[in-house]
Order: structure tokens, then C-alpha cells, then sequence
């Protein structure tokens, strides 16, 4: 069994599924169209399949030619999840994000997979790429897959294989960035590598899928854990009257044992925020409480509120309180020049100011109308950048720096500038270092 698909595989003769065709699986769908393979997409969004139908882009750093050519090379999208039996591999990419308790949900993971089973058949490949903690893929996949009666290693293939895609990065493509694929057994293994080896330049072995799946986690922690030190600096910093930039671009000039990390008004994105709690709460099924990682999140998720303080602050000084003041908020997206507003640390602030009695505006040329979010919702289009309405706000909050803003109108005409990100280098009486 595990022959003939590796063979389909490497003839470019499979069919291959996309499940999820967000951030994750519309960049992989693309890729495998690239080098010729049938894609079939599932979502549940019929206004995402619509316009992949249409041959249009909804996230905005992946443009519409890319999908179209894509689509003519047989990309396709459907919401009939019974269909997975068309396809020869069958990959996640659907979200994992944590409960109010910080704990995590994997009801996307555990839902679509109990949607697809019972359309599973002998001779194919599962595989799960959402970040999540060790064992799921044994504990979670494993079991719902051989209730259907295929016995994973020999009818069906299950591999864990963990995104890593970055947004808006200009440097590195789903085609580049190495793959990590983890079997369930050694064949699952063979088979996931025969996958992936036709779309990524280098596949990455590991021995199981937990090992990849902590893998992952690693990677984000490691991120969530030099950022919480950042930020914890730079409060260190600003308390000594010193620019944590500065300091951080001197100490970038040693050739060996530091990598700069930048600080910020908190995290953002699916990931870094979210997976370290994922780790956290499998370690307590172990009787371990990962001390280390919990104050780096309790540190990046004060953030807001610190900005928010420095803010205060600097208003206080110019006689003026929170309340009542018209605060532009500058980028609303969770990082730079992308339009991914999930987990974004400017709608926290925003809140912030708002609940503190603050007029609340924003301006992001990567997000024109404030989008429908479960938890978080403004009435708000972006305002366009001009002097005057610069001009006519008591705060500039600089929250996500993009480069399509242009810093030296805004620093000329704003009263006062708070800037969270570091764009402003040097000193200069309008503008707040946070």
C-alpha cells in the first residue's frame, strides 16, 4: 500500500487535499499547484472559495495572480468534506487557539477530523501540520483513524508535519523553509517524506510525531521567551533613561552568542502567543510546572497594559488625561506590512484606551475596515494619513510599524508620537519611547 502512494507521489499523479485554507493551507495549496500536483481544498468559508474560484486572494500578501495561476493549474475548493475520498493525502491547517482558561482547543482538530473519517479509505496519507502539544497526533488522530476500521501504518499513513510559515517574510516561501515530518510508524515516516519532498527543497526526518510536534513548540517558546526578556529590558531600560534600541543594535554587532530580539507592545500572530500554553499544559499531566516559560508570558502579556501606562504618562505631562482624547492608533495588524489581525496586541490596546474613556481611531493600509473578530469588535474604517489629521489627534500610538507609512510626515505633524516599536531613533520632544 505504502509502494503505490509514494509512487503517486512521485509521479505528481496524487490528488492532494488542503484542510483549512487560511494562512497555513492557501500558501501549501499554492505550492503544490506550482510544481503540477491536483489540489482540492476544504473550508468552510464559501466566501474563500468563492474567490479562489474567481481566481482572487483574501489574504492580501498572496496576490490575486498567484491564486489565479494556481487555480488554472487545478487548485479547486469545496465545502463537501465527503470528497476526501477523491484525494490520496488529506493535510490540517486548522486553527488551534486556547480556551479562556488558557488551556488548549483542539475542537477544530478533533471536529474536522471526525468530519473526515468517515470518508477515509485504504491507500492514504493524513497528515496534521497545527501546532499543538506532544501526543495529539497519537492520542487525538490515531485512534478516530483505526475506529474506522484502517490500521494506521499499513492502510492509512499518519504524520505530524508542523507549519512554519511567517507572513509578509520576502525572505523565505513554503518552497524553502525545511519541513519537519514526524511518522506514527517508520512507514508513516517514508510516506510523509515522499509528500512533502515534492513541494519543500529540504524535509527534515524526526523520529515520531511527538518529537515533531514538540519541535514546534520549541521554536515558538524559544521566540516567546527571548521576546519576554526583551521586553522586561526595555522597562529596565526605560526606567534608566536608556534606548533599548540603541542597546540592542550595539550588542548586534557581536559576531557570535547573541541574536537580537526585538521588544514591542506585546505578542501577536497564532503562534507565539498561543503555543507556549500549549507545552505548559501537557507538563502538568507530568507533574511539571514550566516556571520558565509561564513569566515570559505573563511579562509579553503585560505589555499593553505598560504601553497604555506610558501613554497615560505622557499625556499627564501635557496637562491632558486618557479620557476624552483622540488617539490614533497606527497599525492594527499583529506585525508588519500583512493584514492578519489574530491575536494583535493593538486591539488590546485599543480596548485599553477605550475603556479609559479614549476616542479611538486607527489607520493600516493593510486593514481598510476593522474586521469581524469573535472577541474583539470596533465600528472603525482605517483613516487615511494626511498633516491635518495627524494633526487634529492628541496621541500618535505607533503599535505596528509598517513600512508603508510615512514616519517623517507623521513625526512633523503629530503633537505627540508614542512609539512601541522603536521607528524612532534618537530623541525629539514629541515622541515617547513605550
Amino acid at each position: 500500500m505504502s509502494h503505490h502512494l509514494i509512487k503517486k507521489f512521485k509521479s505528481r499523479n496524487a490528488i492532494v487535499g488542503i484542510v483549512g485554507l487560511g494562512y497555513v493551507g492557501l500558501p501549501l495549496a499554492i505550492r503544490f499547484a506550482e510544481v503540477g500536483i491536483k489540489v482540492l481544498g476544504f473550508d468552510i468559508d464559501q466566501a474563500k472559495l468563492d474567490a479562489i474560484h474567481s481566481g482572487k486572494s483574501y489574504i492580501k500578501h498572496i496576490p490575486d495572480a498567484v491564486v489565479a495561476e494556481a487555480h488554472a493549474q487545478g487548485f479547486d475548493a469545496t465545502t463537501d468534506f465527503s470528497r476526501a475520498g477523491e484525494v490520496d493525502a488529506l493535510i490540517l491547517c486548522v486553527p488551534t487557539p486556547l480556551n479562556q482558561y488558557r488551556e488548549p482547543d483542539l475542537s477544530y482538530v478533533i471536529n474536522t477530523t471526525e468530519s473526515l473519517v468517515p470518508y477515509l479509505r485504504p491507500g492514504q496519507l493524513f497528515a496534521l501540520e497545527s501546532t499543538t502539544y506532544p501526543g495529539t497526533t497519537d492520542e487525538e488522530l490515531r485512534p478516530r483513524i483505526e475506529a474506522r476500521g484502517l490500521k494506521v501504518g499499513e492502510d492509512v499513513f499518519l504524520v505530524f508535519s508542523p507549519e512554519r510559515e511567517d507572513p509578509g517574510n520576502p525572505h523565505f516561501t513554503t518552497q524553502t523553509i525545511p519541513k519537519v515530518v514526524g511518522g506514527t510508524t517508520p512507514a508513516c515516516l517514508v510516506v510523509g517524506i515522499a509528500l512533502y519532498s515534492q513541494v519543500i527543497d529540504k524535509v527534515v526526518p524526526v523520529s515520531s510525531t511527538r518529537a515533531a510536534e514538540m519541535t514546534k513548540l520549541l521554536e515558538n517558546i524559544h521566540r516567546a521567551i527571548n521576546i519576554g526578556l526583551v521586553n522586561e529590558m526595555k522597562i529596565v531600560a526605560d526606567a534608566m533613561d536608556i534606548d533599548i534600541h540603541e542597546v540592542i543594535c550595539a550588542a548586534a554587532t557581536k559576531p557570535f552568542g547573541f541574536v537580537p530580539y526585538y521588544p514591542g507592545p506585546g505578542l501577536g500572530g497564532h503562534c507565539i502567543p498561543i503555543d507556549p500554553y500549549y507545552l505548559t499544559w501537557k507538563a502538568r499531566e507530568y507533574g511539571l510546572h514550566t516556571r520558565f516559560i509561564e513569566l515570559a508570558g505573563e511579562i509579553n502579556s503585560d505589555m499593553p497594559k505598560w504601553v497604555v501606562s506610558k501613554l497615560a504618562d505622557a499625556l499627564n505631562e501635557r496637562e491632558k488625561s486618557i479620557k476624552g482624547s483622540r488617539i490614533l492608533v497606527l497599525g492594527i495588524a499583529y506585525k508588519k506590512n500583512v493584514d492578519d489581525m489574530r491575536e494583535s496586541p493593538s486591539v488590546e490596546l485599543m480596548e485599553l484606551l477605550q475603556a479609559k474613556g479614549a476616542l479611538i481611531d486607527y489607520s493600516d493600509p493593510w486593514v481598510p475596515v476593522f474586521p469581524n473578530m469573535r472577541e474583539h469588535h470596533f465600528d472603525l474604517i482605517s483613516v487615511p494619513l494626511t498633516p491635518e489629521s495627524i494633526a487634529s489627534y492628541d496621541v500618535v500610538l505607533l503599535a505596528t510599524n509598517h513600512d508603508a507609512f510615512d514616519y517623517d510626515m507623521i513625526k512633523r505633524c503629530a503633537k505627540l508620537i508614542v512609539d512601541s516599536r522603536g521607528v524612532y531613533l534618537g530623541s525629539a520632544d514629541n515622541v515617547v519611547k513605550a
